[in-house]
C-alpha cells in the first residue's frame, strides 16, 4: 500500500502519474515513465533517475528526461554519483536546494551541460532497500521547488518502488519460463549437433590422409580445425544455457557480466580457465564477483567502450581476473585514480593480492586483479 501524504487538490495529478508508471511491465520502460511522470508532477524542466550498482555506492544507470539526444551526446558519459547527487547515496533523505551550484558539495557540470539551478532529489526504495534516486532540476513556474513538490515526489517515489518491484518480478517470471526451453535446447545441441560435427571431423581427417595434392590435405585440415572451434563454441553455449539455474562462482560471475549488458550497451565476452569452481573458496568467489561488477560498472560509466573481455583464471597458486576494454582509456595507471579502482585494490590487498591497471588514452584499459590461493 502506498502512503500518499498530499492535499486533496493534488490527488488527480498524483493518481495519473501512478497509473502511468504502473501501466508498463518492462523495467526500462517503467524507469522512463517514472522520470517523465516526476517531471510533470513537479513542473521540472529536467529529470533523472539514477539506479545504484549492486554495492549501493555509485550510479550504474542514469535515465534522463528533458534533454535532447543531441544534448546527451554532447554531455558524454553519465554521472556516477559525485557531488550533490552523491548526498542521496550516502544519506538517502530528500534534498531541496534553491541553487544547486552554490552547495558545498557541488561537483560542477561537464561541458555542453544546460544550466541547472533549483534542485529536488528523493530516494526510491524497493522492499525497504534503496534502489536509486529521483533528481529534478529547473522548476519552470517558480525559482525553486516547494515542500508540496517534495511531498508529491516522495509519494510518487513510493509508488515507483512498487512498480519497479512488479517489473522485476515480471522479468524474473519470463526468465523462469525460458529455463525449460534452455535445457531442451542444450540437450539437443549436445546429443545431436556436436555428435554430427564430431563425426564429420573424423571423416575429414581420414580423407586428408589419402587426398592429393598436399594443398588439398592442408585445406581439409584447416576445415577440421574450424569444426573443432565450432564444437568448442557450442559447448560454451550449452554451458551458458544451463548456467542460469545454477549457483557457484561461474554462475555468479556470468550473471554479473550478463546484468552489465544494459549499462554497457553490449554483452562482454567471458572466459574461465582452470579449476575455478573447485579451488576458490565461497568467500573469495564473492569478492571476485564484486570486483567484476565494479570493473564493468567503471567501464559503463567512463570508458565509452564498444567491447569488453572478462577472463577468470585459477591455478594452483593464484586466482587472476583480467578485464579489458577498447574505450578511451584513463589518465593514470595507478589504482588510486578513482574510487572504483581504490575499492578493487583494497579488496586485493585484504586477500594478500594486487591490482594492476594499464591504460593509454584512446587505446583502452587492461585491469589485472590477482590474489594467492
Amino acid at each position: 500500500m502506498v502512503d500518499v501524504d498530499v492535499g486533496l487538490s493534488d490527488d488527480a495529478g498524483l493518481l495519473d502519474a501512478i497509473l502511468s508508471i504502473a501501466s508498463d511491465l518492462d523495467l526500462e520502460g517503467v524507469l522512463r515513465r517514472i522520470v517523465a511522470a516526476a517531471c510533470g508532477l513537479t513542473d521540472a524542466q529536467y529529470g533523472a533517475l539514477g539506479v545504484l550498482d549492486p554495492g549501493g555506492r555509485v550510479l550504474a544507470q542514469f535515465v534522463t528526461h528533458g534533454l535532447t539526444d543531441a544534448q546527451e551526446d554532447l554531455i558524454g558519459s553519465r554521472p556516477g554519483g559525485q557531488g550533490v547527487l552523491g548526498l542521496l547515496i550516502t544519506d538517502p533523505r530528500p534534498i531541496r536546494l534553491a541553487d544547486l551550484g552554490v552547495h558545498a558539495k557541488s561537483f560542477g557540470f561537464p561541458d555542453h551541460h544546460p544550466p541547472m539551478h533549483s534542485f529536488l532529489g528523493v530516494p526510491i526504495r524497493v522492499r525497504g532497500l534503496v534502489f536509486g534516486n529521483l533528481y529534478m532540476t529547473e522548476k519552470r513556474s517558480a525559482p525553486e521547488f516547494t515542500e508540496r513538490d517534495e511531498r508529491l515526489l516522495s509519494s510518487l517515489a513510493a509508488a515507483a518502488g512498487v512498480a519497479i518491484d512488479n517489473a522485476r518480478l515480471h522479468e524474473r517470471l519470463g526468465e523462469l519460463a525460458l529455463f525449460a526451453d534452455r535445457e531442451r535446447i542444450a540437450r539437443d545441441l549436445h546429443d545431436t549437433v556436436i555428435q554430427r560435427l564430431f563425426a564429420v571431423g573424423l571423416s575429414l581427417q581420414g580423407l586428408a590422409r589419402i587426398v592429393d595434392p598436399p594443398t588439398a590435405a592442408e585445406r581439409i585440415e584447416a576445415a577440421v580445425d574450424e569444426l573443432d572451434l565450432t564444437i568448442a563454441d557450442i559447448r560454451s553455449t550449452i554451458f551458458a544455457l544451463q548456467l542460469r539455474s545454477e549457483t557457484g562462482m561461474r554462475a555468479e560471475i556470468t550473471r554479473a557480466v550478463t546484468e552489465a549488458r544494459d549499462a554497457l550497451g553490449f554483452l562482454p565476452r567471458i572466459q574461465f580457465e582452470g579449476p575455478v569452481e573447485s579451488s576458490v573458496e565461497p568467500g573469495v568467489a564473492e569478492v571476485a564477483t564484486a570486483v567484476v561488477r565494479e570493473a564493468l560498472s567503471n567501464i559503463a560509466r567512463h570508458a565509452r567502450a564498444t567491447r569488453a573481455d572478462v577472463v577468470i583464471a585459477a591455478s594452483g597458486a593464484e586466482l587472476r581476473l583480467n578485464i579489458t576494454d577498447d574505450g578511451i582509456g584513463i589518465r593514470r595507471s595507478s589504482p588510486t585514480g578513482g574510487s572504483g579502482l581504490r575499492n578493487m585494490a583494497g579488496r586485493a590487498e585484504q586477500l594478500g593480492g594486487v591490482l594492476d591497471v594499464r591504460s593509454e588514452p584512446g587505446e583502452g584499459t587492461t585491469l589485472t586483479w590477482r590474489i594467492p590461493l
